[in-house]
Parts: structure tokens; C-alpha cells; sequence
């Protein structure tokens, strides 16, 4: 059964979740006086207090970042945080370790890019969290109530756009170095704007996604080291967020 096809997100593939499903089969397999407690398996509640741990850990080291912002804390964290993303997405049982490496990282992008982002817009820090948070619990509230179906297509669906963003934003970073842009995407114009409010769009939907993929999980009966695994994914998304959402509302005041 194809529990995760065609996830956007590149830590929720399906040959992760073969490989975490194949481990607690072989477990189950060895017999009663192999078995380990509930506890050994992930659970929605689980991934979900291991997303509030990570958040928070982000959010100490953001604070700390933005007081003291260094433009070597933006590389280092956004390039390091990358690689250790790729990592778990490919070695998923490292999470319990990388996923808090993970969170201190991104937490010295965050605050960095928001005192950058506060220095020239009054205001934005709060509107910013106001609007990743609403958007968060909003998606939740509609993955919840079966408004939107996370189906196959679905994911295929908004798979391709992230794709397409994400290829998009990699070749804009690596014009900065080669004098050459992307047009449009970083423009305060009505058009440079209307894109940035269909990347929300994008991020948004990858939410559900997230949401769904803590469901399958347990289902699935993964190991407890998954949870920390979808926590991080769930982060990420919504780092994604915010930044897109610093953004858009700095174009709009531009």
C-alpha cells in the first residue's frame, strides 16, 4: 500500500515510510517476548508535542538571533539547515538528533531575516506571526472537517508547485552570486506581488499535507523516532510560511 505517494515534501517519501514500516514489522514479527510497550510506536499527539518542542527551541534561539543579528547567522543557518534537513530526509531514524540541530538552525535564520525585515518596516514581525499562525490553524480547521481531501492527485498536485518553487527560489539564489534575477519574484509590483500570494498559497497547502502525514504515520504504526521526524517537516513548513509571509507584507508596504 502506497501510505505517502508523491509527498511534496522531500522527508515524508514513501520509501522512508517503507523503510520505518518494514523496521516495526520485523519487530512485531520476532514474537510477544520481543515486543516493546505502546510507547515504541508514533502517535498524533506524540509528533505533535515534538513540533511544539522543536517551535519552541527555534523561537529561544530566534529571540536571541534577533537581538544580536550577525549576516553569518542568515548563511549558516538557512545553507545548514538545509543539509541537515537532506540528511533526515534520507537517514529519517537520525531525527531525535538532527531535528533539534534542525530547529537552533532555522532559528538563527529566522531571527536574523526578522531583524533585517523589522529594521525597515515597522510592525511586520507581528503581522507576520499573526498571519502564519491564523493560516496554520485555518488549514487545520479544513484538513479537520474533510473541506479538502488529501487525496493522490491532491498531492501530486501541490507536489509539482512546490517543485516549481523551490527550482525557482534555487536558481534566484544562484543568480544573486551571477548578477542574474529572476524576474518579477522579488518586484513590489502588482504582478511580483500576486506571485508571492500564490507561493502562500502553495505553503499553505503543504500544511494539509504535513497534517495528513501525522494521521498515516500512526496508522501505519512507525517508529517513535517518526515523530520527531514529521515535527521537523511540520517546522519547516512553517518557517516557509512566515518568511513568505515577511514578504508579501513588505512589498505591500514598499
Amino acid at each position: 500500500m502506497k501510505l505517502f505517494s508523491k509527498s511534496t515534501n522531500p522527508m515524508f517519501k514513501e520509501g522512508n515510510f517503507a523503510k520505518a514500516k518494514a523496521k516495526t514489522l520485523k519487530k512485531e514479527n520476532r514474537g510477544p517476548l520481543f515486543m516493546d510497550d505502546e510507547s515504541t510506536t508514533m502517535t498524533v499527539s506524540g509528533a505533535v508535542g515534538k513540533t511544539f518542542m522543536l517551535t519552541g527551541l527555534l523561537l529561544v534561539v530566534a529571540f536571541w538571533s534577533y537581538f544580536n543579528p550577525m549576516s553569518i547567522f542568515m548563511s549558516v543557518g538557512a545553507l545548514g539547515a538545509a543539509g541537515v534537513f537532506m540528511l533526515t530526509s534520507f537517514k529519517p531514524h537520525l531525527a531525535p538528533m538532527t531535528a533539534p540541530l534542525f530547529a537552533i538552525l532555522e532559528g538563527l535564520f529566522v531571527g536574523t531575516v526578522s531583524a533585517v525585515y523589522a529594521a525597515q518596516f515597522g510592525g511586520i514581525i507581528l503581522q507576520a506571526v499573526s498571519l502564519t499562525i491564523g493560516t496554520l490553524l485555518a488549514m487545520l480547521m479544513i484538513y479537520k472537517s474533510g473541506l479538502i481531501k488529501v487525496t493522490q492527485k491532491f498531492r501530486m498536485g501541490v507536489s509539482m508547485a512546490v517543485g516549481a518553487v523551490m527550482i525557482t527560489y534555487l536558481i534566484s539564489w544562484i543568480g544573486h552570486f551571477t548578477g542574474f534575477e529572476v524576474p518579477f519574484i522579488h518586484d513590489s509590483t502588482p504582478l511580483g506581488i500576486g506571485i508571492t500570494v500564490v507561493i502562500i498559497g502553495v505553503a499553505a497547502l503543504n500544511l494539509l499535507l504535513d497534517f495528513d502525514n501525522f494521521e498515516k504515520g500512526e496508522q501505519a504504526g512507525l517508529e517513535k523516532y517518526m515523530e520527531w521526524f514529521f515535527g521537523m517537516g511540520l517546522l519547516f513548513t512553517i518557517v516557509w510560511l512566515y518568511v513568505e509571509f515577511l514578504r508579501l507584507l513588505s512589498k505591500l508596504q514598499d
